[in-house]
């Protein structure tokens, strides 16, 4: 792919995901030392210096080439925007949906909304109010440690579910990548489908515990 077979010269980028640019299958339990190691050795022969007095075509594809390669080394070492870029080739836009809800609420005046998790409505609820109180006070120059104890311990409850939260996503990568080898395109649209869940509840707590440490900033 990389490479001519038979003369070895550098060849265009081809169009093809990061999974196969890699030679790996389209998994996500993905072991990173082997995709540490697979980077460096093409990194080696890709690199736009080793073809410093090549022909200017030849050039021009190892830019592309080095340009794709780093692009994929990125996404895949990272677990989040690796299972995220999987989603994107199964057809879901997470971020893209994301994008479009903020401008949408820009456009309006809108607070941009999200569906609580049901897990979680009594949690928001009771925090949405602690928050509201707090900059209240904070904006009349009071302060109750009581409450900011109790902010604090829901932040860390927040905090330990987020966590948990990657950990259901690992067990979610192991039977989307059995599905893979062995599954049906439903067991594997269903598997896809809990693990859009699974992220959409980790990035509402991560903006929960964003807007908690705001709150106490201010």
């Amino acid at each position: 792919m990389h490479f001519c077979s038979a003369c070895g010269k550098v060849q265009p980028a081809v169009p093809v995901d990061y999974f196969t640019f890699f030679g790996f299958p389209r998994k996500l339990d993905l072991d990173t030392s082997v995709l540490e190691k697979e980077f460096y050795a093409l990194s080696r022969r890709l690199h736009p210096d080793v073809f410093a007095r090549a022909e200017t075509q030849e050039r021009a594809w190892s830019l592309e080439q080095s340009s794709m390669l780093n692009d994929a080394y990125r996404t895949l070492k990272d677990p989040i925007k690796r299972t995220e870029y999987l989603l994107r080739l199964e057809g879901v836009e997470l971020e893209e949906q994301s994008k479009q809800a903020t401008e949408k609420a820009r456009a309006t005046g809108e607070l941009k909304k999200q569906a609580v998790p049901p897990d979680l409505l009594e949690e928001v609820f009771e925090l949405n109010m602690h928050l509201e109180e707090l900059r209240m006070q904070k904006k009349a120059g009071e302060d109750d440690p009581a409450m900011l104890e109790e902010i604090g311990k829901t932040k860390l409850s927040l905090e330990q579910k987020y966590d948990a939260l990657f950990n259901e996503l690992k067990s979610e990568w192991k039977k989307w990548d059995k599905a893979v080898d062995s599954g049906t395109q439903e067991e594997r649209v269903k598997i896809r489908d809990s693990m859009v869940d699974v992220l959409n509840r980790r990035n509402y707590i991560r903006n929960l515990v964003r807007d908690v440490n705001e709150a106490l900033e201010i």
